[in-house]
C-alpha cells in the first residue's frame, strides 16, 4: 500500500508524540509510587527538574537531528509504504527500549531511589521526544526538507 510522504511524516510524528506522552505518564506514576514510600520528600521535584533539563539537552543535540534525518529519508522514498515511517531497525530498537523500560519499572518497585532514578530517566526521554517533535512541523534552517 503506497501512501504519501506527508502521511508517513504524520505517522512518524504520531509515534514520536505517543512515546513522549506515555513516558511522561509513566514517570509521573513512578513518582507517585515513590511518594507513597516517603511522603513530603523533596527529591521528586529534583527528579522532574533534572529530567526536564536533561531532556531539553537530549532534544537539541540528539533527538532533533534524528527527526530531521528521518524526515530527509522519507523525502527520498520513491514509493513510500506506511511501515516506512521509520527504518525497520527503529522498530526493533523501539521494542527493545519498551522492554527495557518495563523491566526497569518493575525492578524499581518498592525501592525509593530506583523509582526516582527511573522516573527522572523517563521524564528526560519524554521531554526530549515532545520538544524535538518541532522538527516534524518546522524544517531546520538551511535544511532541504519540504514543508508538510
Amino acid at each position: 500500500m503506497v501512501v504519501s510522504k506527508n502521511t508517513l511524516k504524520i505517522l512518524a510524528a504520531l509515534v514520536w508524540y505517543m512515546g513522549g506522552i506515555v513516558l511522561l505518564l509513566k514517570a509521573t506514576d513512578l513518582l507517585f509510587q515513590a511518594y507513597t514510600l516517603r511522603p513530603r520528600w523533596q527529591v521528586p521535584s529534583l527528579a522532574i527538574g533534572l529530567g526536564v533539563l536533561v531532556g531539553l539537552v537530549k532534544s537539541r543535540f540528539l533527538f532533533m537531528p534524528v527527526c530531521r534525518k528521518n524526515l530527509a529519508r522519507i523525502d527520498q522514498l520513491s514509493q513510500p509504504r506506511f511501515w516506512q515511517a521509520y527504518r525497520t531497525r527503529f522498530y526493533f530498537e523501539l521494542a527493545a527500549m519498551i522492554t527495557l523500560g518495563v523491566s526497569l519499572s518493575r525492578m524499581a518497585q518498592g525501592d525509593l531511589h530506583f523509582l526516582i532514578s527511573v522516573s527522572a530517566l523517563d521524564y528526560s526521554l519524554g521531554v526530549a521526544l515532545l520538544t524535538s517533535s518541532i522538527a516534524f512541523w518546522r524544517p531546520a534552517k538551511n535544511h532541504p526538507l519540504s514543508h508538510m
